[in-house]
């Protein structure tokens, strides 16, 4: 499963007599990466637990072949809100007007055909690393923007699932990510507010590291 995400589905884990293992996320969806699953999977594996990361989808083909090569189930996590085809659409409109005005930021991409439900819009501050993304994130709040970020911690550095790992995108993401406010309600208005701030603090960043 991923580290990568809300600790509800580690613990599920756990209930039921299982340990998490953790493999890392692909840079652009935030989602398990089939290739880092592959790295950890082994004969001791019950399952594989992706996640569709702030509406996102997994990439379920690629991991349910590797599960079906491994002779194991693919677990799929509910999404996180259940939402009309209305509000979803609205809220795709919301995303396609922010990416294409943001910069100073990068703005999430869906892969051709892949259909993101954006539950979060979810960018990445460039730099050189959480310093940065927390300053922009005071930034604009104090501009009137209730930005968060998403996941603070991986869960494999919390004291009830730690586990002697570095998975680098996810510790770049849990650096760099921020989610902006994004509703079906919004209005232009909205938007543009929060494209103004963004932009308005894009000479506050540095350079991404190398």
């Amino acid at each position: 499963m991923p580290a990568y995400c809300d600790s509800e589905v580690a613990a599920a884990v756990r209930e039921v007599g299982a340990l998490p293992v953790f493999a890392d996320v692909e840079r652009e969806s935030l989602c398990l990466d089939p290739a880092s699953v592959a790295a950890v999977v082994s004969e001791r594996t019950a399952a594989v637990i992706p996640v569709h990361t702030f509406g996102y989808p997994a990439d379920m083909v690629c991991l349910r072949a590797l599960a079906q090569r491994h002779g194991v189930k693919v677990i799929e996590t509910e999404e996180e809100t259940a939402v009309s085809s209305v509000e979803t659409a609205r809220r795709r409109q919301h995303a396609e007007f922010l990416s294409a005005r943001l910069n100073g930021v990068i703005v999430p991409r869906a892969a051709a055909g892949v259909r993101h439900a954006y539950e979060q819009y979810v960018v990445r501050v460039p730099g050189n690393g959480r310093p940065d993304r927390d300053a922009f994130k005071q930034a604009l709040r104090a501009r009137g923007v209730p930005c968060h970020v998403p996941v603070k911690t991986p869960l494999y550095r919390l004291p009830e699932f730690r586990a002697d790992i570095w998975l680098p995108e996810t510790e770049r993401a849990t650096d760099e990510c921020l989610a902006l406010p994004l509703d079906a309600a919004m209005s232009r208005r909205d938007l543009q507010r929060i494209v103004s701030a963004c932009n308005a603090l894009g000479g506050l960043l540095m350079e991404p590291a190398c």
